[in-house]
């Protein structure tokens, strides 16, 4: 699975829209519809605070991981 359809997938699967995954992270929507399209990924921090907001891993994140 590419890193986009993990993220998409991983959002889904939390039940959050874009939007609301935004204003949970303090982000803009548009940052989360970048990640979903594959156009950029979370970095650092952020990423941390993405897996922990989906209760996921950050393996499960990037592709690497389908559990």
């Amino acid at each position: 699975m590419n890193i986009a359809a993990a993220f998409a997938a991983a959002r889904k699967s939390a039940g959050y829209s874009q939007h609301e995954v935004a204003r949970r992270l303090g982000i803009n929507q548009a940052t989360v519809s970048y990640w979903v399209s594959g156009k950029n990924t979370p970095r650092g921090a952020l990423l941390v605070k993405v897996a922990d907001l989906y209760c996921c891993s950050i393996d499960r994140l990037m592709g690497r991981d389908s559990a």
